[in-house]
């Protein structure tokens, strides 16, 4: 699949003085592209703050870096404005991590992958969403870089515009698009069950066929 990406303007904003434009921009729309990221752990149990925030329209992407400037209260009154719909994917944990900077109550803030069930979509990756979606691949590359870093490179800050950028795009698309009967829903479900059945059968004869054959070359040895 061709590779695509976000071709607006990226703003990055880790200056206080910065947070009340950006605000003001964000509330002239009736939603909004959200996505987080915090620096990768690589030892179980240890967790990182989140380090970034992403909000994006079509035309423009704002990267808050809440390492340098907290969560501003301006800021969490945005996801607190039931007027905007904030759009995410697994957005309860970005949520969260937000909240543990400062607490609000969200407000009209949608995961999409409560909805792509409704559209015969079984994936719930971003990646792979937005394929099935628009027969494009948008890049992870950057996914385990430091957000911590005193400065984002250029490839961090689009990789993290792109991500908010397409949760974006993907919601506006399913929401033009009739979803599916149940009954064809459920149908798709069943067949992908089965399908994840007979790969794991598969799996397992392969195993079975590679166990006889070691065992029977080590017999030969013998």
């Amino acid at each position: 699949m061709p590779l695509t990406h976000f071709e607006g303007e990226v703003i990055v904003v880790d200056k206080m003085k910065q947070v009340p434009q950006a605000v003001a921009y964000l509330s002239q729309f009736d939603v909004v592209g959200v996505d987080t990221e915090a620096r990768p752990s690589f030892k179980r149990g240890v967790h990182y703050p989140t380090a970034l925030l992403q909000i994006a329209t079509q035309e423009r992407c704002y990267l808050f870096r809440l390492t340098h400037i907290g969560m501003p209260p301006l800021l969490a009154s945005l996801f607190a404005d039931e007027s905007i719909c904030k759009v995410g994917l697994a957005f309860k944990d970005d949520l969260q991590g937000l909240r543990r900077r400062r607490n609000f109550v969200p407000k009209n803030c949608v995961d999409i992958q409560s909805m792509v069930n409704k559209y015969g979509i079984l994936e719930l990756g971003l990646q792979k969403i937005f394929a099935i979606c628009f027969g494009k691949k948008i890049s992870k590359s950057q996914q385990l870089t430091n957000w911590e870093a005193s400065s984002l490179t250029s490839e961090q800050a689009l990789y993290a515009s792109t991500d908010a950028w397409a949760t974006l795009l993907i919601y506006k698309e399913l929401k033009a698009t009739k979803p599916l009967p149940k009954k064809v829903v459920e149908a798709l479900k069943r067949e992908d069950i089965e399908r994840q059945r007979l790969h794991q059968l598969e799996v397992m004869q392969s195993k079975c066929n590679n166990t006889n054959d070691n065992n029977s070359t080590q017999a030969q040895k013998g």
